[in-house]
């Protein structure tokens, strides 16, 4: 098993997680998942605050959505682990700094 690398910022790691969803098909099972994850958890959390009716329980399985497309992308396409194993906290921001990047053009969809 690999030595995890030590990034001292997000800015440091960021080119590394890139480097890891080099695949095409990988990085649109992410920007698929995550979209649907979040808006499956942002339903749970409306319907916590008693808008309209989703459930609390949502918020749980909008991170399984939404990692579950991720690792498919993994394991399947890029034929890599996913970065959440050793830098779960860089790697979920770098989800959605990925997606941004790609919902703005800024990487290739």
């Amino acid at each position: 098993m690999d030595t995890p690398r030590h990034f001292a910022s997000f800015a440091e790691f960021y080119p590394y997680y890139l480097s890891e969803h080099a695949n095409r098909t990988c990085r649109r099972l992410h920007v698929v998942g995550s979209t649907i994850g979040a808006a499956w958890a942002l339903s749970g959390i409306a319907g916590a605050l008693g808008v309209g009716k989703g459930r609390p329980s949502r918020v749980l399985s909008g991170l399984a959505i939404g990692y579950g497309f991720a690792w498919v992308g993994h394991f399947f396409f890029e034929k890599n682990r996913p970065a959440t194993f050793k830098y779960p906290r860089y790697s979920f921001i770098g989800d959605w700094a990925m997606w941004r990047d790609v919902v703005t053009g800024k990487l290739p969809f």
